[in-house]
């Protein structure tokens, strides 16, 4: 026999040293997780959201404590009780020799070592548990759908909140089983109950029964988990080309799982029938028995339905499944409302009915003179530019569009706020003090008309109808300061006693180029530090000593955190997906930011599921929005408005679909933090948008299922798909646009978002869909159906028409050169009358200097096969419908056409003759194009530079030298040719 293995002893002093370490580590450990814990408090506290906290925590506690206990404790259990009746004598054999030693270095531990299983089991059970408390708290405050399941007659309300926890409950339960299995297997062979190499008896009789009954309650929990199989058919994805059950799933596998519940049921009736007759050949017989039953019924039965009664005929077999799939994946994404119009039937696609459009073109007085000319996607650097004032502040990426009324006209701008860039501050400026409480904010709002811009020296700029600092124009801000926004991604210290000197630079003096005004924060937004506990409480959490020793903190100082509007509303609503896009709009006075809410589901019965993230994205996600998580789901409602006040970070919650169940849950769930509607102001109402990520997931949903016959669906043939962005290097989606306009059928125009959709695989326009923004109409989608024998151009198309054009095609070669490089704007799509289809696209110039920026300098038209490209909408219109036709179109309507730019002129190079040796170069023409070139060298130095004043000039000189060339042209036209 083997002498015991020895183990090991520390000393007293190594033990003491551990020990303090391993008490250092816990300490650290447990006051880095209090901080931060009741610095998250504090926000909650701050916001008036502690309902959120305590429920979300108390939940989370709750799964930890119950998983945690139950696995932890279950496992023991079952390891205690398979040493509890372990062999008191073993048989001699080399195998239970070789285990002795185990034995003796266990017996002494095994108290710990079972207390260390049960607690490392519980925390990894706690930690997977707690992440599942939305589905406890669904299923907790479940609301009925009110409508029923066809195949089994269960409320909707079962498969989105009931199936999932009883999925949550059954996969523990397994997990419990496994482990207590493993578990006991280990504790009996070591301790002599279960004898694998030893001849004679295998196991003892007490590991027979403890191994009958945990091998009886996992086969129990297989016969529930076959019955929630059965329900879980409503998942599947046997069809290919829809989610649900098949016919395959209700005709053969149906059948099968419920068969299989009982063999499954036997099975364990024979595992637990073992305790008494204590022989496994009559449970391995039933196992064995259930086995084969579940690849026979339950695999090749279902295999041999599908190959040989639905595939011959899937197109009919389906047709029923299909019809189920069709009703409730429009159901689950809010569908069923969409308005069809047959459009353009009487077109030929190509060819222009000039009488017919220039028809349409006058009745038209609301959309073509709304026309967007200005691309938010574009004119960012140009806001940066001309509205900047100072390097602290900055504008996103992408700027954003929203509709205002004034003097009675509601016009589309491109907006956005003054925003503090903390990225932006210089190396001398980028000092604690500075960074945390002199730099502590934006200032201003700015807005442009989206369908104009500015004549004179700086032609081709946003009209700046509301801008500067102090703020003034068109639209009226009281309160224009911003310390919540896109761009501000860092904490500051606000807040004095009365009297002190401020200290927050909030904008430039008056006519000073040096000088500055400060202002004191006295909004009520931010953790109040004023005590010694709060202040040592965000030096740890923030691991910053100024927050101590800095006499900028003082008795009346408030820390603003968790500043981006996303992130605020993602932390006072965790339940809700959130757009990607916030935008700023000004509400009785005050900048918010406005903010679309989700509530979604993964388990909604015969939807099509999609990845999130996936589905929402496009050619401009990422470039000043935020893409949602790839995360799968199959239902979605844009159940909550959300708001931001940019001065004191107040977060609003409104429910704008009082009638989704699932918000009606979480209501339950979070009593009081979600407002009704009826408490948005009017004002807030008019400035809502239909939500730009749930427009694509529905746009993307609709490229199938317009289709209602269900033998039509199957084959496909009437498919669509969402076009390439053709204004970027790149084949991800088209966005949608959100634009001013009058849809077919309505007597006004009406704020909407847009899209155009392609056939499938194809780049000829299908269809064009539309999303009212209006309150009055919010949320009515629209589709216009283009004849299918019609081959209507598509975005690609256009925009191929629009770069292979004659007279565009030199401008291109011009605009892309060393100096500078042209940039399309946003292709937009605009339905005229009841048979035309007018595509306008902006055509920017922009140097390739460091500061430079984007001008307008032309604008694109198309309509059928025809062609317009002028400095103006009305000249390009001109060019479509004929003389005169711009004019009518632009000044038709109650918004004001663009207002008259200077003619820009087109950058020559140096003629070359004609091919009919027509008119010859002079020493004139040379000349005037000398200055052209010098004058567009001048003009991209001014750029370079930033000074506004070389640009005029250089404009002005560019402007003379093309008139001369203009001159010297004609004149030499009038010479005899050589």
């Amino acid at each position: 026999m083997r002498p015991p293995v020895s183990v090991p002893t520390l000393s007293r002093r190594a033990k003491v040293v551990i020990g303090a370490i391993a008490v250092l580590l816990v300490l650290f450990t447990a006051i880095g997780t209090l901080t931060n814990v009741y610095v998250d408090y504090l926000w909650f506290d701050e916001t008036g959201f502690t309902e959120v906290f305590w429920t979300e925590l108390q939940t989370r506690a709750l799964l930890f404590a119950v998983a945690g206990v139950a696995t932890g404790g279950l496992t023991a259990l079952a390891i205690y009780l398979a040493y509890r009746f372990r062999p008191t004598f073993r048989p001699m054999s080399l195998e239970q020799q070789n285990l002795e030693r185990y034995r003796q270095s266990l017996e002494p531990r095994r108290t710990l070592v079972l207390t260390a299983v049960a607690v490392v089991l519980g925390l990894f059970a706690g930690f997977t548990a707690q992440g599942n408390w939305e589905t406890w708290l669904t299923f907790r405050n479940a609301t009925d759908f009110g409508t029923t399941d066809p195949q089994f007659g269960l409320d909707t309300s079962f498969f989105v909140f009931d199936y999932p926890f009883y999925r949550l409950l059954l996969g523990f339960g397994f997990a419990i089983v496994l482990l207590s299995l493993i578990g006991s297997l280990l504790t009996h062979y070591v301790f002599g109950g279960l004898r694998l190499q030893t001849p004679g008896q295998k196991l003892t009789s007490a590991a027979m029964v403890q191994l009958s009954v945990l091998l009886g309650v996992f086969v129990a929990l297989k016969a529930l988990a076959y019955w929630l199989d059965r329900y879980g058919l409503v998942y599947s994805d046997r069809g290919e080309l829809f989610t649900g059950a098949s016919y395959t799933d209700v005709n053969a596998l149906l059948p099968a799982k419920t068969i299989l519940v009982f063999a499954a049921a036997v099975c364990a009736i024979a595992f637990f029938a073992n305790v008494v007759v204590r022989n496994f050949r009559l449970p391995a017989a039933a196992l064995v028995l259930l086995l084969l039953s579940s690849l026979v019924i339950g695999v090749a039965y279902p295999a041999i339905v599908q190959q040989f009664v639905v595939r011959p005929s899937a197109d009919q077999r389906e047709s029923d499944y299909i019809e189920r799939a069709i009703a409730s994946t429009r159901e689950a994404y809010d569908l069923t409302e969409v308005e069809y119009v047959n459009y353009a039937q009487q077109s030929t696609g190509e060819e222009v009915d000039t009488d017919a459009a220039l028809a349409a073109l006058r009745n038209d007085t609301q959309t073509i003179p709304n026309a967007r000319l200005l691309d938010p996607n574009v004119l960012a650097d140009t806001f940066t530019a001309r509205q900047q004032i100072r390097n602290v502040y900055g504008f996103p990426e992408k700027l954003d569009i929203d509709r205002y009324t004034i003097d009675g006209e509601t016009r589309d701008y491109v907006v956005a706020v003054r925003e503090l860039n903390s990225e932006a501050l210089s190396e001398n400026q980028d000092t604690w003090i500075n960074r945390h409480t002199v730099y502590t904010h934006g200032n201003g709002f700015v807005a442009a008309p989206a369908n104009e811009v500015v004549a004179g020296q700086e032609g081709g700029e946003p009209n700046f109808t509301t801008r500067d600092l102090p703020t003034t124009g068109t639209i009226d801000v009281e309160q224009t300061r911003i310390y919540y926004g896109e761009l501000i991604d860092d904490y500051s210290v606000v807040g004095a006693p009365g009297g002190a000197t401020p200290r927050e630079f909030d904008q430039p003096e008056d006519g000073s180029d040096e000088g500055q005004i400060n202002n004191t924060y006295d909004g009520g937004g931010g953790v109040a530090i004023g005590s010694f506990f709060r202040q040592l409480t965000f030096a740890i959490y923030y691991r910053e000593r100024n927050f101590l020793l800095s006499s900028a903190v003082n008795d009346q100082s408030r820390v603003l955190y968790v500043r981006d509007p996303r992130d605020r509303v993602e932390k006072a609503a965790p339940f809700l997906q959130v757009d990607g896009d916030p935008y700023p709009a000004v509400i009785d006075g005050e900048i918010v930011w406005i903010l679309d809410g989700y509530t979604t589901s993964d388990s909604y019965p015969y939807s099509e599921p999609m990845e999130l993230g996936e589905a929402a994205s496009d050619a401009l996600t990422g470039t000043g929005t935020t893409a949602l998580p790839n995360e799968q789901f199959n239902y979605i409602r844009n159940s909550v408005k959300a708001t931001v006040n940019a001065y004191d970070g107040t977060v609003r919650l409104y429910a704008w679909d009082e009638q989704d169940p699932v918000l009606q849950t979480f209501r339950k769930a979070f009593p009081g933090v979600i407002e009704d509607r009826d408490q948005m102001s009017d004002d807030l109402v008019s400035h809502v948008r239909y939500p730009e990520d749930l427009f694509k997931l529905q746009r993307d949903i609709l490229t199938r299922f317009h289709v209602s016959d269900p033998v039509d669906f199957y084959n496909q043939n009437d498919r669509w798909q969402v076009p390439a962005d053709p204004t970027q290097e790149t084949q991800e989606a088209q966005p949608p646009y959100y634009i001013l306009a009058q849809r077919p059928g309505d007597e006004a125009a009406s704020f909407q978002l847009t899209s155009a959709l392609n056939a499938f695989r194809r780049e000829n326009l299908s269809s064009f869909i539309s999303a009212s923004s209006d309150p009055d109409t919010y949320g009515e989608i629209q589709v216009l159906r283009l004849p299918g024998n019609t081959p209507f151009r598509g975005p690609q198309q256009v925009q191929q028409s629009f770069i292979t054009n004659n007279q565009v095609r030199p401008d291109l070669t011009l605009f892309n050169s060393q100096e500078s490089r042209a940039v399309f704007g946003n292709l937009l799509t605009l339905p005229i009358g009841e048979d035309g289809l007018l595509y306008v696209e902006p055509l920017y110039v922009e140097g390739t200097g460091e500061n430079s920026f984007p001008l307008l300098q032309k604008v694109l038209v198309n309509y059928g096969d025809r062609v317009g490209y002028a400095d103006t909408l009305a000249e390009a219109l001109d060019q479509v419908f004929g003389a005169g036709a711009g004019e009518s179109a632009t000044d038709s309507g109650e918004a004001p056409a663009t207002p008259e730019q200077p003619a820009q002129p087109t950058e020559p190079t140096t003629p070359a003759p004609p091919a009919d040796g027509g008119t010859p170069d002079t020493p004139e023409l040379q000349q005037a194009v000398d200055a052209i070139n010098s004058a567009l060298q001048a003009l991209e130095s001014g750029q370079r530079s930033g000074n506004f004043a070389e640009q005029g000039q250089a404009l002005e000189d560019l402007q003379a030298a093309v008139d001369a060339y203009q001159a010297a042209q004609a004149a030499a036209a009038g010479q005899p040719g050589g």
